[in-house]
């Protein structure tokens, strides 16, 4: 395929970006504050939020390389989002062949488990989603 806007490489790039962010959170803890935002039923307007947030910021705070990040901050956000919307919806939005967008048996609140057993089940339905 020959992406005209370099799509391919961008994707690349965000796909790094999202994975560096992965390594910084859950570093330090099991939780990102954006599971509990989630588990809790609040998601959908904190996803949005930062969108709008990050969008109304760019240009006007920092340097360019600044505004990069918060282009790339958008686009992570509107991705929880679309997931947030597909787990939502999975009646409307029928499973596509190599999609996974249900939640693995096992799968459960955040608040009933350890962080240990909720990064076991995380670490399972990627490998499903995946599989």
């Amino acid at each position: 395929m020959n992406y005209k806007f370099n799509e391919d490489k961008l994707i690349e790039e965000f796909k790094r970006y999202v994975d560096q962010t992965y390594d910084q959170h859950y570093a330090t803890d099991k939780y990102q504050a954006t599971d509990i935002i989630i588990d809790s039923g609040h998601g959908t307007g904190f996803c949005l939020g930062n969108v709008i947030k990050y969008a109304k910021r760019y240009g006007r705070k920092g340097n360019p390389d600044e505004w990069r990040k918060d282009v790339m901050k958008i686009l992570h956000y509107a991705l929880i989002q679309l997931h947030i919307h597909d787990q939502e919806n999975v009646e409307t939005y029928p499973v596509a062949p190599g999609h996974h967008n249900w939640e693995p048996s096992g799968w459960t609140s955040i608040d009933n488990v350890t962080p240990e057993e909720w990064d076991a089940n995380r670490k399972k339905y990627i490998g499903e989603a995946n599989g």
